[in-house]
């Protein structure tokens, strides 16, 4: 049975950082990513690694300020949020699947974590 677990979330105050984690089981996947839902809006893409480091994409509000990376020997996919501001305040999940990354999205993941909160404080 897939798990994603993910875990790393909470409060901050704005300018902070945190790291979110997600931990696979039962299965591996070639590609891993991470969402995030406002409340009262849609559930919106945040970053994608690929099997190889490399190959990664970042929504515009992310680029410059979130780094994904995902260790393979351990199945876990990270995400260091740095200069954090109150609009990155969501429920933050981890989503796996077997696209490539430039067509990760919402519509083709095959497996979704149970989702972390992350609060922005100003």
């Amino acid at each position: 049975q897939v798990q994603l677990v993910e875990s790393g979330g909470g409060l901050v105050q704005v300018g902070g950082s945190l790291r979110l984690s997600c931990a696979a089981s039962g299965g591996t996947f070639s590609t891993m990513g991470w969402f995030r839902q406002a409340p009262g809006k849609e559930r919106e893409f945040v970053a994608v690694i690929g099997w190889n480091p490399g190959n990664i994409f970042y929504a515009d509000s992310a680029k410059g300020r979130f780094t994904i990376s995902r260790d393979n020997a351990k199945n876990t996919m990270y995400l260091q949020m740095n200069s954090l501001k109150p609009e990155d305040t969501a429920v933050y999940y981890c989503a796996a699947g077997s696209r490539i990354p430039a067509l990760f999205t919402i519509r083709n993941v095959d497996y979704w974590g149970q989702g972390t909160q992350v609060t922005v404080s100003s």
